[in-house]
């Protein structure tokens, strides 16, 4: 299984863009939000994140192996995760990640499904479908632009090692901010400027006493 791949990219379609590797071109299907953030790269080396589905139908005996790709491990992982929704499959969930991963798992935590729904091919029962299905799971990926950013202050500063952060911990401190009163965007704000210091937190206390220290 082919889980990365790093060539020059040659086309970029409407569904997909062809990466010239060696004396091979592949084609990667992608989704909107990152057929618009790569099209400029066109004759540039580009890296990405794949995973592999089949389509066709095997009763009419053609099947074809496809790739899709993302720049990044986490909207590979967003991606994976979005179609374990019931009655949502990969093409479907292909199709509908026209915007960036880090507003749907915005719209999936405060339970926007009216947002949600302005998604291709999600309808009112659907993005209820993915809000249940969802909801304790998307923190990090909420939380995922900003802490890229933490991470590029980090290597700014190579005393400092990584973060380690587990997302349940995320997930739960997120959770504990919103039972205290603070709405979903306050809460998400508090949890990246506790990443953005660059310690590591094994438990939700520890990030709650980060968040409230000097208060």
């Amino acid at each position: 299984m082919i889980t990365k791949i790093t060539g020059v990219l040659t086309r970029v379609l409407d569904e997909e863009v062809r990466l010239q590797v060696g004396a091979l071109e592949y084609q990667v299907l992608v989704p909107e939000f990152i057929r618009r953030r790569i099209q400029g790269s066109v004759g540039q080396e580009l890296t990405l994140h794949t995973s592999h589905y089949f389509d066709g139908n095997p009763m009419q005996g053609r099947v074809v192996p496809r790739l899709i790709g993302f720049t990044s491990e986490a909207e590979l992982d967003f991606f994976e995760l979005f179609c374990t929704v019931d009655k949502v499959g990969t093409r479907k969930a292909l199709k509908a990640l026209v915007r960036p991963i880090k507003e749907i798992a915005e719209a999936i935590q405060r339970q926007d499904s009216k947002w949600l729904t302005t998604l291709p091919g999600v309808g009112t029962a659907t993005a209820e479908q993915i809000i249940a299905t969802l909801r304790r799971k998307v923190t990090k990926y909420a939380l995922m632009t900003d802490r890229r950013d933490a991470e590029d202050r980090q290597r700014d500063a190579p005393s400092a090692g990584p973060p380690v952060v587990d997302g349940n911990v995320m997930e739960d401190a997120y959770q504990a901010l919103l039972s205290v009163g603070h709405s979903p965007q306050e809460a998400r704000q508090r949890l990246d400027r506790a990443l953005a210091a660059g310690k590591s937190f094994q438990s939700v206390e520890e990030v709650l006493l980060e968040i409230y220290k000097g208060e």
